[in-house]
C-alpha cells in the first residue's frame, strides 16, 4: 500500500481520482486549495490538508510529512488567479519570479521540478481514470451531417494551432466560421461568448495540446458541459479521442440523449 498525494482543484476531477486510488488499494493524502477545492473531499480522502495555491512551501512540507513520493494534480484552477491578488509564501515568489514568461505549461512545468528536487514526482492526471478516456466515432446523440463534419474538420484545425500556442484548447464554429477561441476564462465561458455572437447549432471542439503533458492539463468534459452546452444551445461536441476524459462517462452520455446533444470522438 502506497499514499499517494492528491492536488485537488475544483469539479469532480478530484473525486473520481480520489475514488479510483483508493479502489486500488492505495491511500488518498489531499492538498485542497482553498480557492477552489470541495470540502466534500474530507468525506472520500484519507488526510486532507488546506492550503491557499500560493502556500508552495506549506504544500510540499505536507506531502514529505507524510512520505508522499507520487503527486497527481486534478480538478481545474481557474487561470486567473495566476494573476489575482492571492497571498504568496516565499518559495512561491522566488518559482514565479524564475518564470520566463507565464503561460499555463511554464508555470506548471516549474513547479513540477520543484516537486522533484523535493524526491516527489507529478504522476499522469489521468493515470487511474483510463477508463473513461473518450473512444473515437459517435459517443451519445445523433450522427454528425456531412455539412457538420466539415466544421469539425475545419475546427479540429484550428483548436490544434491554438493548443499548440498554448492559448486555450476549445473552438466554436459555425459555418466554416470561428465563432469563439478558448482562453484564460475556460470552456464553458468560450462556449457562452459564442452561443452571444453567433446563436444556436454551432460546434463545439475540444482537444490535446500537441505533445500534450498530461501531468497537469488533460482535457476533460462532464455533466457540467453538458449544461452549457444545452443552455446554450450547441448542436454538437467533438472531442479528441484517446485523451480527453469524461467524468461521470455514463451519466454524460444519458444525459447528452436525453438532451439531444451529439458527443463525437476525434
Amino acid at each position: 500500500m502506497e499514499s499517494i498525494g492528491l492536488i485537488a482543484g475544483n469539479n469532480r476531477f478530484p473525486f473520481l481520482v480520489a475514488h479510483e486510488i483508493k479502489k486500488s488499494g492505495n491511500k488518498v493524502v489531499c492538498i485542497a486549495l482553498k480557492e477552489e477545492a470541495d470540502p466534500k473531499l474530507e468525506k472520500v480522502c484519507d488526510k486532507v490538508f488546506w492550503f491557499s495555491i500560493g502556500k508552495f512551501q506549506k504544500i510540499i512540507d505536507a506531502l514529505k510529512s507524510e512520505n508522499i513520493k507520487n503527486v497527481i494534480m486534478a480538478g481545474q484552477v481557474k487561470h486567473v488567479k495566476i494573476y489575482s491578488a492571492i497571498s504568496m509564501d516565499f518559495r512561491a515568489i522566488k518559482v514565479m519570479g524564475s518564470l520566463i514568461n507565464k503561460k499555463t505549461d511554464t508555470i506548471l512545468k516549474t513547479i513540477a521540478n520543484e516537486f522533484e528536487k523535493e524526491g516527489m514526482y507529478l504522476i499522469d492526471s489521468h493515470t487511474y481514470l483510463k477508463h473513461l478516456l473518450a473512444l473515437p466515432g459517435l459517443i451519445a446523440g445523433k450522427k454528425l451531417s456531412l455539412d457538420e463534419n466539415k466544421d469539425v474538420d475545419f475546427g479540429y484545425k484550428i483548436a490544434k494551432g491554438i493548443a499548440g500556442f498554448d492559448i486555450g484548447q476549445t473552438v466554436v464554429v459555425k459555418d466554416r466560421s470561428v465563432l469563439a477561441v478558448e482562453s484564460v476564462e475556460g470552456t464553458d465561458e468560450c462556449i457562452k461568448r459564442a452561443y452571444k455572437l453567433g446563436g444556436e447549432n454551432a460546434i463545439v471542439i475540444k482537444v490535446a495540446k500537441p505533445n500534450q503533458d498530461f501531468r497537469f492539463d488533460v482535457p476533460v468534459i462532464g455533466l457540467q458541459t453538458i449544461d452549457t452546452l444545452k443552455q446554450n444551445r450547441i448542436r454538437a461536441m467533438a472531442i479528441e479521442a484517446g485523451v480527453t476524459l469524461i467524468l461521470d462517462k455514463d451519466e454524460v452520455i444519458k444525459k447528452a440523449q436525453e438532451e439531444k446533444v451529439t458527443i463525437f470522438g476525434v
